[in-house]
């Protein structure tokens, strides 16, 4: 078999060659961790923006909503006065002779 699948490692033979690409890959591993964590905070940005804005609607529409409905307590208020009873007595009192007769 090949020595380099053996070892698993990238042997140029020149040591500075070897600290060059150990360097080189640290770079790009760390510009794209930085990149990444941008673009993450892009995304988290556009949807806290998003949730901000669908907040401030939904205030708006149930405050728009509100002005032309009746408030909650009036409406109760009203169910509970239709739903009383009165108690009360009565006495048929018979026709006066001043009366119209019914027809």
């Amino acid at each position: 078999m090949n020595k380099q699948f053996r070892h698993r490692q990238f042997s140029a033979g020149n040591p500075l060659t070897n600290v060059l690409v150990a360097i080189g890959g640290i770079i790009i591993i760390a510009i794209s961790l930085a990149l990444g964590f941008f673009v993450f905070l892009g995304i988290a940005g556009i949807v806290l923006l998003m949730a901000v804005v669908m907040t401030i609607r939904g205030w708006w529409y149930r405050r728009q909503f509100g002005r032309t409905s009746r408030p909650e307590q009036e409406i109760r208020r009203d169910t509970a006065v239709r739903r009383q009873t009165i108690e009360g007595e009565y006495r048929e009192v018979g026709q006066s002779r001043n009366d119209p007769p019914d027809t």
